[in-house]
């Protein structure tokens, strides 16, 4: 199964695909999740201070008996109560039960407090102290990222965004800047256009492809984003999902797979800019109706 490890800018290797705990919360359920996870093969787990389930991976990962180098380990720092990034950092390794973090994100833009540049010098301090071989960002824009690279002595090993074939196009800004500045993209969040916009344009290509290759059509979005030279983050509580999860890294789709899935991707783009264009209309035109009784004394 080749999720083949990718190549920081930090000399460091990242695995192709991560077991996410975003949407698990925390307690037992959660360290079994993870148990399982790590047992089905997977060597990457994403976590974060906003999850709240920090403690719970690092229980999994010590009843895993695995090493400490045999799994990479992603936190990110949220500005969770209100702490600074650098006792952020300590309060994960804690919570995880670890030395270190392989690598450590800004989750968001808008936690770099009191800006950008401030944050991301904390950040790079974190890494020169060895509680992060590798730091990065989480939800930035190319506008956001040019801002951090005007003043950074540190470029950023990846930027882990929301991306599946129905923004691809509106992303398509922030993956080119990356690209350009040797920051390697994560992806989140790939399956919504199977799990929560099914029988949009992508539904046929993706069904097609997926009877070609005699594959599953989640396993035809993973393989989308390895060859987009994205990390996928995913996440399933039962255990053939993430082994079909794994297997996806053997697929490997043509260029007419991958220009089927990218136009299908940009209509159904396209459709729900206009679908939000039509529903913001028609909400302004009952606020102006509202407002117009309101001043005849009609209502």
């Amino acid at each position: 199964m080749p999720w083949d490890p990718i190549r920081l800018n930090s000399g460091y290797y990242i695995p192709g695909i991560a077991f996410g705990t975003w949407t698990l919360g925390n307690g037992q359920a959660t360290i079994d999740q993870v148990d399982q996870a790590l047992e089905t093969g997977f060597n990457h787990i994403d976590t974060a201070q906003s999850y709240r389930n920090e403690f719970e991976t690092g229980t999994a990962l010590h009843e895993s008996g695995l090493s400490r180098s045999d799994v990479f380990v992603t936190t990110k720092f949220s500005g969770t109560n209100g702490l600074d990034i650098a006792t952020s950092i300590q309060n994960s390794l804690s919570n995880l039960g670890v030395d270190y973090v392989d690598l450590y994100l800004i989750h968001h833009p808008r936690l770099a407090i009191p800006d950008i540049p401030t944050a991301w010098a904390q950040m790079e301090k974190v890494r020169e102290a060895g509680l992060a071989k590798s730091i990065g960002v989480s939800n930035f824009d190319a506008k956001d990222l040019a801002v951090l690279l005007a003043s950074a002595k540190v470029k950023p090993a990846v930027n882990q965004i929301l991306l599946h074939p129905y923004v691809y196009h509106r992303q398509r800004p922030v993956l080119e800047y990356a690209a350009a500045n040797g920051i390697v993209i994560e992806a989140y969040s790939t399956l919504i256009p199977i799990t929560k916009m099914p029988g949009g344009p992508l539904d046929q290509p993706l069904n097609e492809i997926a009877t070609k290759l005699g594959a599953t059509t989640d396993q035809v979005l993973f393989a989308w984003v390895k060859a987009k030279g994205a990390v996928v983050v995913t996440t399933s509580s039962k255990k053939l999902r993430l082994e079909g999860y794994l297997a996806a890294g053997d697929i490997v789709l043509s260029a007419e797979d991958v220009a089927a899935i990218d136009a299908a991707g940009e209509l159904g783009e396209n459709r729900m800019s206009m679908e939000q264009k039509w529903i913001g209309a028609a909400l302004l035109g009952v606020g102006v109706l509202a407002g117009l009784c309101r001043y005849l004394d009609v209502l």
